[in-house]
């Protein structure tokens, strides 16, 4: 099944990403990202669908108790995604605010860049 970049963007951010469950984030990161993933985020690049679920695990545990939430729907552009976000504490207003936009081919994220806009001070 080829997915649009508008659901890889979606289940990036909410099938990978706010899922708590090791077994079933792995499964949506198979599903959902090229083997030779790159991932630009603002202080790092990850390379490899295996590095990817390692950092998605370290950013879960840094703030365990934080969602993410989509800004607005998903959009695409041919094979570009483009999804906004907002992360922080569930039912408080968001601590983060930022964009993934990913480039993707034959229905997987090839590559994936986290844009962060805004940063809050925690309520």
């Amino acid at each position: 099944m080829t997915r649009s970049s508008a659901d890889l963007m979606r289940r990036n951010l909410l099938d990978v990403f706010n899922e708590p469950d090791p077994a079933r984030r792995a499964a949506a990161i198979a599903e959902t990202y090229a083997e030779d993933v790159v991932w630009h985020e603002p202080d790092r690049i990850v390379h490899g669908r295996k590095d990817l679920e390692r950092r998605a695990e370290e950013v879960r545990a840094e703030n365990p108790d934080w969602v993410f939430r989509p800004a607005g729907p998903a959009s695409e552009l041919d094979d570009i995604g483009h999804l906004g976000f907002q992360y922080g504490p569930v039912d408080q207003p968001p601590v983060v605010s930022g964009m993934d936009i990913a480039r993707t081919k034959d229905g997987v994220i090839v590559e994936l860049y986290t844009i962060v806009t805004e940063i809050r001070q925690p309520s």
